[in-house]
């Protein structure tokens, strides 16, 4: 790959690979006959188009198992493909400090307690720090001297334990989204038992109010059979029997 393709190909809007052309539906249709002729052959590649194809016109001088799909097995099997100069992985998993070419200092096994080796790193990283503090008011090294510095042993040893503090915290994300997301279907569970907690509380509080209408109201069935309109007063508002037993009837 030339640099003029690999710089195409990190293009944030990257045009489309060049061989696309060769994508024609005279191509393909050669290419569908080559594997009906050849079906015997395991691998298209290795058979000669030219030869079997001699009595099509047209045949392309490049090979046609160029056409052919992506085999997805043998991606599963390399478990990454490259897209657009870039490897993706299969399966997302967070790579370790070891596979990014860090100095790991930590049990790379997950299933192992590693809290000994973070406070080992913790307390490493506080002597260090301190020695570095001395290191740094201490009169500097004279110009001959080919020895380097304590001070920049200090802060690569420094960045080699916070390197590793940092991967060890990363390696607890999804401990820490799932944790996240417990929390958060609780929440949501217990808003909702909440709310249906209060809308039982409403229907009883009605079904009370209703049972006193039907009461109040069979009370003064005989007084309206008598031809006497009553009045009573609920809650501030005034209502005549005669509404009181329709609406009891409507709710009934």
């Amino acid at each position: 790959m030339d640099e003029s393709e690999e710089s195409e190909l990190r293009n944030p809007f990257p045009s489309p690979p060049s061989h696309y052309v060769k994508y024609t539906s005279h191509n393909l249709k050669l290419l569908e006959t080559l594997r009906e002729r050849a079906k015997d052959t395991a691998d298209v590649a290795s058979v000669d188009q030219h030869e079997v194809l001699s009595d099509l016109p047209d045949v392309p001088p490049w090979p046609l198992a160029q056409l052919e799909k992506p085999r997805v097995d043998w991606i599963l099997e390399e478990g990454h493909y490259s897209v657009f100069g870039d490897t993706w992985f299969v399966k997302e998993t967070i790579p370790s400090l070891a596979e990014l070419g860090g100095h790991q200092l930590y049990p790379p096994d997950p299933s192992v307690d590693r809290r000994p080796a973070l406070l080992s790193i913790v307390r490493s990283l506080l002597v260090t720090y301190s020695n570095l503090t001395g290191a740094i008011v201490a009169p500097p090294p004279p110009p001959s001297s080919q020895v380097p510095s304590d001070w920049q042993r200090y802060v690569e040893w420094i960045t080699v334990l916070a390197q590793n503090l940092m991967a060890a915290a990363n390696d607890l994300r999804p401990v820490q989204a799932r944790g996240n997301l417990e929390r958060m279907m609780q929440r949501q569970l217990d808003l909702r038992r909440e709310e249906t907690k209060a809308i039982h509380t409403k229907c009883d509080e009605l079904e009370s109010r209703l049972q006193n209408l039907r009461t109040a109201a069979l009370e003064m069935a005989p007084k309206q059979n008598a031809g006497t309109l009553h009045e009573t007063s609920i809650s501030g508002v005034t209502i005549t029997t005669e509404q009181v037993l329709r609406w009891a009837e409507e709710v009934t």
